[in-house]
């Protein structure tokens, strides 16, 4: 059973430019206390083909968190354009949220 529940994402400032940061206040219920750091990382997804143009945007290590409901903004800076292939930069593509622990 998973020790940490992600309710809800809040995409602030949304409409953006693309060079303007990510920004997302997050918000997140432990059903233990945890000892140990969280570890939240905002990824943008290059290409779909390859792994290898993912850009891992910021990390953040949250902790120790105790029992009960918590919120918090996590902004990163933008991804770099050229390190994108000029057939993705314009087009749909996905910003990833993960948070994991130990």
């Amino acid at each position: 059973m998973a020790k940490v529940h992600v309710t809800n994402v809040v995409v602030l400032d949304n409409p953006s430019p693309f060079l303007n940061p990510f920004q997302f206040e997050i918000t997140f219920e432990c059903i233990d206390d945890l000892q140990e750091d969280l570890e939240w990382k905002i990824i943008y997804v290059g290409s779909a083909e390859s792994e290898a143009f993912d850009q891992v945007l910021d990390t953040v290590y949250v902790g120790p968190v105790p029992q009960g409901r918590h919120k918090f903004v996590f902004q990163a800076d933008p991804p770099d354009p050229s390190k994108i292939p000029v057939a993705d930069v314009v087009g749909v593509t996905v910003v990833l949220l993960t948070c994991s622990y130990r």
